[in-house]
């Protein structure tokens, strides 16, 4: 059976841990070549070792423009062309109020979450164009859309992301280069659990996402928290020539998380059914 990416070649930033690597699994086994960057250099070795020739790691630090480009550089050189990018490094980013966050802390997290994206799409662009094809895929997030408390930066890179996708998507389109994002919910991811891998440990980090679970299982309309996996089929949708009309959009997949309160946790007042008099 010819899998749904078959040939393509894609490169894809925090791909060692959370959706990135669910993504770098599902790529692979949908029959495309992966490059994949991120800071984590043990779980990025260790997830390449495990999937052979078809997948390659690179230390890539998405803030720094160098990085971004010599990732997609290397995959190019390796397998001869570029027909995705899907720019998803990403971490939490500046939080509490606003006269407590510092100019630093301001540049870092838009470094990461905003201009990242932009290096991404500008390194891609010119590999695309020469073979009048490709599809981009950036990470934002519901937050993007609403606001989440405490989070200010993230809100603003996020919504930037949105944005950022429907212009670059315009100019782009003359090229037959599609440009989408994707706006997660809450997601089983080292993320989710208040870190990472490394900063955790792997128990500790399944311990809070089981915890995580059971919350977001009881507050959301789909009784279940997101998997990496659920997003990375998203991905890898808007990857594949199943989705070649489809560009400059902000994908929402939250389980239903931005519709509001749950239906079973509205008062009975607003579920009940009421019949109408004479009906």
């Amino acid at each position: 059976m010819v899998g749904r990416l078959e040939g393509k070649v894609a490169v894809i930033t925090g791909g060692a841990s959370g959706i990135g690597a669910a993504t770098v699994r599902r790529f692979v086994a949908e029959g495309a070549r992966v490059m994949f960057g991120d800071l984590q250099d043990g779980p990025g070795e260790e997830l390449a070792a495990s999937l052979g020739a078809a997948a390659a790691y690179r230390h890539a630090n998405v803030a720094h423009e160098a990085d971004v480009a010599a990732l997609i550089g290397a995959a190019a050189d390796r397998w001869g062309t570029v027909d995705v990018v899907f720019n998803n490094a990403g971490f939490v980013g500046a939080t509490g109020s606003l006269e407590d966050t510092s100019e630093a802390e301001y540049d870092l997290t838009m470094n990461v979450l905003l201009k990242s994206v932009f290096f991404g799409i500008k390194h891609a662009a010119p590999l695309m164009k020469a073979q009048g094809s490709g599809s981009i895929v950036s990470t934002s997030s519901v937050c993007g859309i609403t606001p989440s408390i405490g989070t200010h930066l993230y809100n603003v890179a996020k919504a930037g992301v949105v944005m950022m996708t429907k212009s670059l998507a315009l100019e782009l389109a003359e090229w037959n280069i599609r440009v989408n994002c994707i706006c997660p919910g809450y997601v089983a991811t080292g993320l989710a659990a208040g870190g990472n891998l490394t900063e955790l440990g792997r128990d500790a980090t399944a311990a809070r996402l089981d915890q995580a679970r059971e919350r977001m299982a009881r507050s959301q309309p789909m009784q279940r928290m997101g998997e990496p996996e659920d997003v990375a089929a998203l991905v890898t949708f808007l990857a594949s020539d199943e989705s070649n009309w489809l560009t400059g959009t902000a994908q929402v997949i939250d389980g239903g998380l931005t519709l509001g309160k749950p239906w079973r946790r509205q008062p009975a007042a607003v579920t009940e059914h009421r019949p109408l008099p004479g009906a």
